[in-house]
């Protein structure tokens, strides 16, 4: 749980299979494997012959994927499926995903991972044309330029190519076609996907690893950024004419934060890269303490780090309540604040009466983070010393993080011995830019990152409207006139 409201944008997750089975599951134990990237809805497709079974619903997919839900879902040979947590458009059961598209050459079903940055002068021009939006959300302005271009290609992926070069922004794709699934991920590679294949010979695309773990497949390999990877009947194919046309930046927060540990992107531990972090933060702000912790989930890697860089003991400091979901997926702020209340329960043992190191990965607003520092102090820490794994946050991100305004961001307005006053710590400390960028050593395979967040350096062009409910507003705008 970082101290942050902070949103994650989604997960997405796709199965070909040579023969019909019970795909259906597969995609379920996909997403359950995924649900830290999204708690506000899910989905999945079935495709049986051409014939699309689908169901998706608010909330998380124990909850919303029941057993007579799963055997209406039948079996099939592709399948998609997808956890939400919207970046753009409002978390309602309309803006579920997978999007499923019918036209004149079949059906199509999308998801969706990130945000695209000219999704609503597109979905302006499409609108023009004659489109009818039933959702607010960028993914089916993705799904209609899909559709625009199939009807004058002559296959799915040409006209999934043809739409990318339209596409500004971050977007991780898996497409559904009657006979083929597709993945594809934008030229700057901000969000991940790779894929691996099972041992009976099914192909499964994933947003990490760590869901291909779950299926029992083995990781092949990342989707390359800017590339389209086809599978189907004849196998797999690699249409990569995009690639390398644009300096590659993956997100270097799904390295902190997003992703889960046991996952590999780019050839890199995600585990390794936070453990790195804590040792850079050892490196750049020692302090003399007893004991160093971490906040559970993502600050407990950074914290084994720092503890093996300083040699001051790790400890357990923080019990958590496995059945509360991430705090900040939480919609609201009140809702937010509650779940912190119960989620994190402090062990006295560990803390009292010593100098305490905390590692978390973030501070956005500072609100949670004091919380933390409260509970810590009420079960007898003498001294909190706070280190974060990222550096302060100081711009909007574009790309499927929701961070839509420098008004929410506590280190536009506060230096950081204000902040440290402000969460009620003795000292306080961040990940340098410099280090941010080396979490992963020698091996990050995209070879870049990016850090715009940080230091407002953008990969691409911004949206002229920042808000991530711009389309809601212009809808209100309209219906007011």
């Amino acid at each position: 749980m970082p101290e942050t409201e902070l949103h994650d944008e989604c997960g997405v997750f796709g199965v070909y299979s040579p023969a019909t089975s019970d795909v259906a599951s597969t995609v379920y134990y996909g997403l359950f494997a995924l649900q830290h990237r999204g708690q506000e809805s899910c989905g999945i497709v079935v495709n049986d012959d051409g014939l699309f079974h689908s169901y998706k619903d608010t909330g998380i997919v124990n909850d919303v994927f029941t057993p007579q839900i799963m055997e209406s879902l039948g079996t099939g040979n592709i399948a998609v499926g997808h956890v939400r947590y919207g970046t753009t458009g409002s978390s309602d059961r309309a803006n579920a995903q997978p999007i499923i598209i019918n036209h004149i050459k079949g059906r199509m079903a999308i998801a969706h991972n990130g945000n695209l940055v000219n999704s609503q002068e597109l979905r302006e021009q499409l609108e023009m044309e004659g489109s009818i939006f039933h959702t607010t959300s960028d993914t089916e302005v993705i799904a209609y330029m899909i559709t625009k271009e199939r009807i004058r290609s002559g296959s799915i992926e040409e006209a999934v190519s043809r739409a990318a070069d339209r596409l500004e922004g971050a977007f991780s794709l898996v497409i559904m076609s009657p006979a083929k699934l597709i993945a594809v991920r934008d030229t700057h590679g901000f969000r991940p996907l790779c894929y691996g294949q099972t041992e009976d010979g099914r192909y499964v695309v994933a947003s990490e690893s760590c869901a291909l773990d779950a299926v029992g497949a083995k990781l092949i390999r990342d989707v390359r950024p800017g590339e389209i990877i086809v599978f189907d009947k004849n196998g797999v194919r690699s249409i990569s004419d995009r690639c390398g046309t644009a300096a590659p930046t993956m997100c270097v927060f799904e390295y902190i934060y997003f992703a889960r540990p046991d996952s590999v992107m780019d050839g890199c531990s995600v585990h390794r890269a936070r453990c790195r972090a804590g040792e850079f933060l050892a490196m750049e702000h020692p302090v003399e303490a007893d004991i160093v912790i971490g906040v559970p989930d993502s600050g407990l890697d950074a914290a084994i780090g720092y503890s093996r860089q300083s040699g001051i003991p790790y400890g357990i400091g923080f019990i958590k309540n496995k059945y509360i979901g991430r705090t900040f997926i939480s919609p609201g702020q009140q809702s937010r604040e509650d779940k912190v209340r119960i989620k994190l329960n402090p062990i006295a043992e560990t803390v009292r009466g010593k100098r305490v190191v905390l590692v978390d990965d973030s501070i956005v607003r500072g609100t949670t983070c004091a919380r933390i520092v409260r509970l810590l102090r009420e079960a007898g820490a003498e001294e909190i010393h706070m280190r974060v794994s990222a550096p302060p946050f100081l711009n909007p991100c574009y790309y499927g993080t929701d961070i839509d305004s420098k008004e929410m961001l506590i280190a536009c307005r506060h230096s950081v011995e204000q902040i440290a006053r402000i969460i009620g710590v003795d000292t306080l400390g961040y990940l340098s830019l410099e280090n941010v960028v080396r979490l992963t050593g020698e091996k990050q395979g995209c070879g870049g990152f990016c850090k715009a967040c940080f230091d407002g350096e953008y990969p691409t062009k911004i949206p002229s409207t920042e808000s991530k409910n711009r389309f809601e507003k212009k809808i209100s705008e309209r219906e007011s006139q």
